[in-house]
């Protein structure tokens, strides 16, 4: 009895014990999962729930840890299914033809479900999306195919009402009609992680001052209210989701290390309003220094206004203007480039690519990756001209190249624009309304013939500027690609106005002084051993520690794009000779965000030297630096 008793009691224990610890766990359960963690790992499991099988899909059918594939080659099935030569060479050709074909046949059945997923989810996923459909990377045509339709799509954004306007409400701590004499309800821009209003302020501030009418103009940029949590849950979800393709052997360890590194750091920093704000701030206070090239090239950044700033909004000046991406785009489609993946992307990541990846003999060609047509089914009267002109750069240089580029565009502008007014004097009795039609398509043709002109100027500009922030600030935005550079007009002249700067880089005296006497070495034509040295201070790291491949590194990097440049074999000899260890960050950002000028002048048929473009200012660097050194002395 007592042996029962002392059951039924350790019975009631346990299940009190089970209950309480049940209930416990319930109401511990239900108060994460209103938290930020909890909210996190809510959307992991939606990730994963949709994800996990495909990755299964391709680990057990391809994988050689799989069970499944073990069977087939110890069957002679599936992979292995092949009539045997006898030849381990030729066998092991025919295995890896029908693994390719496997995989080609995965890629086709899984790559709708991945977009889908990227749908579902939106935020980070629809931007990897992007990334990925024109990215370097040996990304499966499959999947590039389907991610590209999300470069035509724009990005969702948050209801003003139920999102935007309390997040003001809440962040600023005043009812909206009290700061802004109006806000634009349908965001300016959208993306990821939050959205910019265009919006108006009061007359008289909160502290009686009475504000300018030209700085009444404001652009408010709000964070997500989820993005904090958002962000890390999805980035996680992605490095995990990385790992597992590379333990199937679906994707390269290294390569996607290194892009997927990037892409985390990136999206992290663009969370920090706080840092992007004082950024922003010092680089507009140094713009106002006459000293600056910014007043000499009429180039402008953004205001910001402290008052309405907090750790999740920042409001700034609003400048008008169209983005140089849009120049650079219809430049580029009067070649018969295809730009269906925009202009600003394929820069970018042309420039990413490179600076991320310097083993990968294909990052340098950042010219060929920008002049060469995607579509070669759709073809320009000018294309024959451009390839026509690479043969000849040949033999005289990739100048030639983008010279004949600019003429051949604007004898046809000019042409095109002569025969308009030719159009438009004829009555119209005369002309057929297909002619009338096409006069009306091309009436801005001699206008875009006088713009050919600017763009010199807007390059020239915008090297003197990064230079300047570069080599004389140390702090500079890494991120300057075509759709953060706008073009405006003030007094019928070109105004330049630069935006966005969440990927700033600050530098020490010491990193300037170093990536200044690279600069400096390239742009004096020193000889390979300068050049090299000059590399070796800045603690990069070869395998062989060749000279010859740092100091033809280097030209390539900072010097100007040569004929062999447009070789892909070239490259590839290159990184033959050596091999990057280690390639330092403050060297890799100054490198990537060389190369998104760079990229962006090719795009518009101009070929500049970084070291001549920056000599000035690596000159002015040596000098401040080495008497600072002496004086501290």
């Amino acid at each position: 009895m007592i042996a029962l008793s002392s059951i039924r009691s350790a019975v009631k224990k346990g299940t009190a014990l089970t209950l309480g610890t049940s209930c416990a766990g319930l109401v511990g359960a239900t108060v994460y999962a209103n938290t930020d963690s909890g909210a996190g790992f809510r959307r992991e499991v939606q990730f994963w729930s949709k994800v996990f099988p495909i990755v299964a899909d391709y680990f057990g059918q391809t994988s050689q840890r799989s069970p499944l594939v073990k069977y087939h080659k110890f069957t002679n099935t599936g992979i292995y299914d092949f009539p045997k030569s006898g030849n381990d060479d030729e066998d092991e050709k025919m295995r890896k033809a029908k693994r390719s074909e496997l995989l080609t046949s995965l890629h086709e059945r899984h790559a709708p479900e991945i977009l889908e997923v990227m749908l579902d989810l939106k935020g980070l996923y629809v931007k990897l999306g992007q990334v990925l459909s024109v990215t370097a990377l040996p990304v499966p045509e499959a999947y590039r195919e389907l991610f590209r339709t999300l470069q035509s799509d724009v990005p969702g954004h948050a209801e003003f009402e139920s999102i935007v306007k309390p997040t003001l409400e809440r962040e600023l701590g005043k009812p909206i009609d009290e700061l802004f004499e109006h806000i634009d309800k349908i965001p300016c821009g959208a993306a990821s992680i939050g959205q910019a209003h265009r919006a108006k302020l009061k007359a008289i501030d909160a502290k009686g001052n009475l504000i300018k009418e030209e700085d009444r103009d404001v652009v408010v940029k709000v964070q997500y209210p989820d993005a904090s949590w958002q962000v890390p849950a999805d980035i996680e979800c992605v490095g995990d989701f990385m790992k597992m393709c590379v333990y199937a052997g679906v994707i390269d360890k290294e390569s996607s290390q290194m892009s997927f590194d990037e892409f985390s750091r990136q999206f992290l920093s663009e969370l920090d309003y706080e840092k992007e704000k004082n950024n922003l701030h010092a680089v507009y206070e140094s713009s106002m220094d006459p000293k600056a090239p910014y007043l000499k090239h009429n180039v402008i950044i953004p205001k910001v206004f402290d008052e309405l700033c907090t750790g999740n909004i920042i409001t700034m000046s609003f400048i008008p203007g169209v983005t140089m991406e849009a120049e650079a785009k219809r430049q580029l489609e009067l070649l018969g480039i295809d730009t269906s993946g925009g202009i600003a992307q394929i820069v970018k990541n042309a420039a990413r690519d490179a600076a991320e990846q310097p083993n990968d003999a294909t990052s340098g060609e950042l010219t060929r990756r920008v002049t060469t047509r995607v579509d070669q089914k759709k073809r320009s009267p000018l294309s024959w001209k451009m390839s026509a002109s690479k043969f000849v750069g040949r033999f005289v240089g990739v100048d030639s190249i983008l010279w004949s580029i600019r003429t051949g565009k604007k004898l046809m502008l000019w042409y095109q624009a002569t025969l308009v007014a030719t159009i438009q004097r004829v009555p119209k009795y005369f002309v057929s309304s297909s002619w009338d039609e096409w006069a009306e398509l091309h009436s801005t043709a001699a206008a875009q013939a006088a713009r050919l002109g600017e763009i010199d100027g807007w390059c020239r500009a915008l090297f003197d500027v990064h230079g300047h922030q570069i080599l004389n600030l140390g702090l500079f935005n890494a991120d300057p690609h075509p759709g953060n550079i706008l073009i405006g007009e003030v007094n019928g002249k070109s105004r330049i106005g630069l935006i966005d700067y969440g990927q700033c880089k600050k530098l020490s005296e010491d990193e300037q002084y170093k990536v200044a006497h690279l600069i400096l070495s390239i742009a004096n034509n020193e000889p390979d051993e300068v050049i090299a040295e000059a590399f070796r201070d800045m603690e990069i790291v070869t395998k062989n520690d060749s000279t010859e491949f740092l100091a033809q590194f280097g030209k390539l990097m900072f010097g100007r794009f040569e004929p062999e440049h447009l070789q892909h074999e070239w490259h590839m000899n290159l990184h033959k000779k050596d091999r990057v260890l280690y390639f330092p960050k403050e060297l890799s950002m100054v490198y990537r965000t060389s190369l998104l000028l760079r990229g962006l002048a090719v795009s518009l048929q101009l070929n500049f030297s970084i070291g001549e473009q920056w000599k000035k200012h690596a000159s002015e660097a040596v000098e401040r630096i080495k008497s600072k050194r002496i004086g501290g002395k």
